[in-house]
């Protein structure tokens, strides 16, 4: 199979234990990774570095460890990852979740056989541990299908993403879009041309606890995703009426108390 990179982004809020198991699930795929870019976004706490050099000592051919003197966010760090990454295809990982032992394998052997540029695939949710799997979000599988998606909802899957470097720095790479850096990229891609495909079996275990959702609620996210899908709709990705549909439901749960927000997300948004 063809060599692949791992790029992870940590800021000095994250959890070293969290980032520890991150890392560790990445290094036993059943496909090993050839390079690990891992961006520290400002400095980090000491715990922290501490996981880092360890990393880094124990694998010294594997990781790159680059350092940003400020936190510019998490676009602003994979940007400058990928400029690192030695190999064309890059597995994005994130620094709290876990991914199951053959997330990688299946990715590559798919990017293989379906001649696509991204592949991501089912997300399982959980809340303290991965036994207790609160909900999983499965997204269409197909390319056309994926592009419908796309109009009102995200179509992948950020934390368990697998991309061709070249596709990604031809869509003009990630930029600064709070919230939304992913599903930016993702649109870009697709109107330059790029194929998606989505995996139907679990690839990941993220983290989901009620931070998860207070982070997509109130007025400000609000603003940003109406903004960020009107400007969908300008360029021509999306229609009118996927605007109002998807920028009207967006409202209506943002606002939404957080534990009413949580149910709906479980209920309605996900499997």
């Amino acid at each position: 199979m063809e060599a692949y990179s791992v790029l992870m982004s940590v800021y000095r809020k994250e959890n070293p234990s969290y980032l520890e198991k991150s890392i560790e699930s990445m290094l036993k795929q059943t496909a090993e990774p050839s390079d690990f870019v891992l961006v520290c976004d400002g400095p980090l706490t000491e715990e922290l570095d501490a996981v880092v050099e360890k990393v880094k000592e124990e694998r010294p051919d594997l990781f790159q460890i680059i350092r940003l003197p400020q936190c510019g966010g998490l676009g602003n760090a994979l940007n400058t990852g990928i400029k690192y990454c030695r190999y064309d295809l890059i597995a994005r990982m994130d620094s709290d979740d876990i991914s199951l032992p053959d997330r990688c394998q299946k990715q590559l052997k798919c990017l293989e056989d379906s001649k696509t540029d991204m592949v991501s695939g089912t997300l399982l949710e959980f809340e303290g541990d991965i036994s207790r799997i609160r909900s999983r979000r499965v997204l269409p599988e197909t390319s056309g299908e994926i592009r419908r998606f796309a109009r009102r909802r995200n179509p992948f899957n950020h934390p368990c993403i697998m991309y061709r470097k070249k596709a990604v720095e031809d869509a003009g790479g990630y930029r600064h879009c709070p919230w939304f850096e992913d599903y930016d990229l993702w649109t870009r891609m697709l109107m330059n041309g790029s194929e998606g495909y989505n995996l139907q079996e679990p690839l990941l275990y993220m983290r989901a606890g009620d931070g998860m959702y207070s982070r997509r609620g109130g007025l400000e996210y609000a603003r940003k995703a109406v903004v960020f899908r009107y400007r969908l709709m300008r360029k021509g990705f999306s229609r009118p009426t996927d605007f109002i549909i998807s920028a009207a439901g967006q409202i209506c749960v943002s606002l939404m108390p957080n534990q009413l927000r949580k149910k709906f997300y479980k209920k309605a948004l996900r499997k």
